[in-house]
């Protein structure tokens, strides 16, 4: 069964069962209102005709109290508590003979009384003085009211289906508006599942289903994304593979044919050597930068003090420097600590201290310091900085500038950077050439 269907029959179930019990209280609680407004009615009826007698007649007997009220046109008794005696002005004998044998008429607190299986409402007002013991007592058949209740409860239930009705209606409506963008959402779903990120469009919705759409169109984007970079990384990972494969096969091959003096042959043998060694950093780099990306347990993170890193990258970049004749400073401001991998993290300093070497004129800066509760680091170099067009791509994978080398050093080190909780980013420096800048939080 469709969601809308389902919907539409649980509201329906629920309008049903809410119309039954309200229906059940108010039939049963009307019948008691109708009986109260009865004897109030009664009573009022009673107090008028038994002013108007106390007031005209001085004394009064059951005898000429009977005679006075026959032409009243009402169902009454007229009783005498002291001599038990009860007689009406518009009752057969009979009739007064089985309500008195039926009913205790000594019982002033009883609202029903019964004769022959029917119910009638009574309503008792004493006659003036008290001490005569006469009373006026009024009687209104139950099946008048019982027939009154049926009619009010008809209508009732007539109002109920109308607007039953009017309801499912409503309920056909607003399920078809909120269910419909939910369809439309599982169309989409499936064009991503099929990878038709092209023909994805945006769905009208309100609410937390507009919150869903949002999501799934950004996971979409994301998708897509992450699939053309990982197209672009095989493209990019074929052809960085396949230069050092086919120098390599080249050399090989004009080794076995013998088409090269000694002098070549050992030429070849020293590119061969490079080219493996360069194939072997490929393959390194891609390993690592896949545990990175798919195994966080390959992280040990601690907390440390950035001093200790500055020094050790200061010692292994010191004589790639003196050997280019570039001038490194570096400076760490108070005592910044970060939890993190400490080798990893050096790593990631490492190729981005590397990276700047590489592209400096003449000189590089590195620079920790806290501020405003994060922790930050900069690398700068004078060189020619990152082209414009690169800066969305930088971080990528197999992307290098004028003077790289894998295109992975780059992407390790945003991926080590991002899982330790940090970030990074390139801009253009004072000195002239890139800025690498890392934002970790604080706790």
């Amino acid at each position: 069964m469709k969601l809308q269907s389902q919907l539409n029959v649980a509201f329906t179930t629920l309008l049903f069962v809410i119309m039954a019990i309200t229906g059940y209280v108010i039939y049963s609680l009307l019948l008691d209102l109708l009986i109260q407004d009865e004897q109030r009615q009664l009573k009022q009826k009673g107090d008028l005709i038994v002013d108007v007698l106390n007031d005209q007649y001085d004394s009064t007997s059951v005898e000429n109290l009977n005679s006075l009220l026959e032409d009243q046109g009402l169902q009454m008794f007229i009783y005498d508590r002291n001599q038990d005696v009860a007689v009406s002005p518009s009752l057969p004998d009979s009739v007064v003979a089985g309500f008195f044998k039926k009913n205790d008429f000594s019982d002033t607190n009883k609202a029903l009384w019964e004769y022959k299986g029917s119910k009638f409402v009574t309503s008792r007002i004493i006659f003036r003085p008290e001490s005569t013991g006469v009373e006026l007592i009024l009687l209104t058949p139950l099946s008048d009211l019982e027939l009154v209740q049926q009619s009010f409860f008809f209508r009732l239930l007539i109002v109920f289906f109308i607007g039953g009705a009017i309801a499912i209606i409503l309920s056909y409506f607003f399920t078809r508006k909120l269910v419909t963008p939910l369809s439309q959402l599982k169309k989409q779903l499936k064009k991503i599942e099929k990878r038709q990120f092209h023909s994805i469009k945006r769905i009208k919705a309100t609410g937390e289903i507009k919150e869903v759409e949002q999501s799934v169109y950004d996971m979409a984007q994301e998708l897509e994304r992450y699939i053309n970079s990982q197209q672009t990384f095989f493209q990019n990972a074929s052809h960085e593979l396949k230069t050092p494969l086919m120098t390599i096969q080249g050399y090989a091959e004009g080794i076995r044919d013998h088409i090269f003096d000694a002098e070549e042959e050992e030429k070849g043998l020293e590119m061969m050597v490079t080219e493996v060694n360069r194939l072997k950093k490929i393959i390194n780099e891609m390993i690592l930068l896949a545990k990175l990306d798919s195994e966080p347990d390959v992280f040990t993170p601690e907390r440390f003090q950035l001093k200790q890193i500055m020094e050790q990258v200061v010692d292994r970049a010191l004589p790639i420097v003196n050997e280019q004749g570039i001038e490194l400073k570096h400076t760490v401001t108070g005592s910044p600590e970060i939890t993190a991998d400490a080798e990893k993290m050096l790593r990631a300093l490492l190729n981005l201290t590397f990276n700047a070497i590489r592209h400096a004129n003449q000189q590089v800066q590195i620079e920790m310091k806290k501020e405003n509760k994060k922790v930050l680091i900069r690398i700068e170099d004078d060189g020619e900085g990152v082209p414009e067009d690169l800066i969305p791509h930088i971080f990528h994978r197999f992307v290098k500038g004028k003077g790289g080398e894998t295109g992975l050093g780059l992407a390790i080190a945003r991926a080590i950077i991002e899982q330790s909780n940090g970030k990074i980013s390139v801009g253009r420096s004072e000195l002239g050439g890139a800025k690498f800048e890392i934002v970790f939080g604080t706790k």
